[in-house]
């Protein structure tokens, strides 16, 4: 059954919102509704704006074919977009501090993808990255509109401002790519995969900006974005939106509530919310990445970082974890990179309770690389019937 559901590519879970709507303070109550109205109003500008060809320039100059070129404007706490122009590509800093994170951010993203994936900022045709920030008033959330990225300023009890953590900045960034790549739907698996990837090349970002090796990352996703009024989940770390490697322990507080994330497909939540789950779900890919990454050893880009990022250009608009899981598996075993990145990735899969590298894994009813399960499995079965026939044929060969 087909499914279309306007997207919410929002870094701030609804699930959050949810709680601090439930709050006994009216003040955090007043605030949580508001960014849950502006976010619904912001996704009908979206599904208004992706079928709309804007004029040339209407959003800044057009890039030349290798340049960075990145505008900053400011919606001075208003909602028009894109707003009044605050800096534009090679200009001196803002002395704003939301202005120049969001170049500096913009310039992070583009850097990475372009240095470390050969890709020419999202389009990988020198799309201008432009972003508004002081979007809203108070506004507590960092959104991709299909057009441009917009930034609130939090609303200083809770959330800091949301160009305050750069990792934050690329998962924005990266709906921008899987829009122009794979374009996962946003719903269920399909939809938490997409989440996923954004955590996934969000934090490459961060880690890149760093040069920061993979077993000494945090994998914490929008640390530093949440105040000291909220309690972490883990006291190794300081509070965050979530964890890739240990999904679930970013966040437990009175207020907040505790990161619902699981780590292991035997705590896969269902339900009609949020999507279907897409912010929850993701942390079982999230944690197979990360785990992927540490054990490949190195830099994340340079391995599984290459192994995600060809199976983002290959992956179909409903693919499943499974399928997920499925392709990554068969991009290890291709050159350049081969067994131990293979059984990295096996073995990362199987840690968050799926299986890899037979053809047991597929499933009826889903897609698989893009076919119908029911089509696959009728592969399988063929390719059992074949395998029997050439046992048979073998040992006539030998009488």
């Amino acid at each position: 059954m087909s499914r279309t559901r306007v997207p919410s590519q929002c870094v701030v879970a609804p699930y959050i919102f949810e709680k601090l709507s439930q709050s006994k303070d009216p003040t955090v109550r007043s605030r949580a509704l508001q960014s849950l109205e502006l976010s619904a109003r912001i996704r009908g500008q979206r599904d208004i704006l992706g079928g709309i060809t804007l004029p040339l320039g209407f959003l800044g100059p057009k890039a030349s074919t290798n340049a960075l070129s990145r505008t900053i404007y400011t919606s001075g706490n208003g909602t028009q977009l894109p707003g009044t122009k605050v800096r534009g590509e090679g200009g001196n800093p803002a002395g704003d501090a939301a202005t120049d994170e969001a170049y500096d951010g913009l310039g992070a993203t583009y850097k990475l993808y372009k240095d470390a994936f050969g890709r020419n900022s999202l389009d990988d045709n020198g799309l201008p990255l432009i972003a508004s920030v002081h979007y809203g008033q108070q506004y507590d959330n960092a959104e991709w509109n299909g057009q441009q990225m917009l930034f609130g300023d939090g609303d200083g009890t809770y959330f800091n401002r949301f160009t305050i953590a750069i990792d934050v900045i690329g998962h924005e960034l990266t709906h921008g790519v899987t829009q122009y790549t794979s374009g996962l739907s946003y719903h269920d698996q399909p939809g938490a995969l997409n989440e996923s990837f954004s955590d996934v090349f969000g934090s490459m970002v961060k880690q890149y900006s760093l040069n920061e090796k993979a077993d000494a990352a945090d994998w914490l996703i929008g640390q530093g974005l949440l105040t000291d009024q909220v309690q972490s989940g883990d006291p190794a770390h300081g509070p965050a939106l979530r964890s890739m490697l240990k999904p679930g322990t970013a966040f437990n507080d009175p207020v907040f509530g505790k990161d619902p994330q699981p780590d292991n497909m035997s705590g896969y939540v269902t339900g009609q919310g949020d999507n279907g789950g897409v912010h929850t779900n993701s942390g079982i890919p999230n944690r197979a990445f990360a785990l992927a990454a540490v054990n490949s050893g190195g830099y994340s880009w340079e391995g599984a970082g290459q192994i995600w990022y060809k199976t983002l250009l290959r992956l179909q608009p409903e693919a499943q974890f499974q399928d997920a899981a499925d392709l990554t598996f068969q991009v290890a075993g291709e050159e350049p990179f081969g067994s131990d990145y293979q059984k990295a990735v096996q073995d990362a899969w199987a840690q968050v309770g799926i299986r890899v590298g037979s053809a047991a894994t597929r499933r009826a009813g889903t897609k698989v690389g893009g076919l119908d399960g029911n089509l696959a499995t009728r592969i399988d079965r063929i390719e059992e019937q074949l395998k029997k026939l050439t046992e048979i044929v073998t040992k006539k060969a030998r009488k």
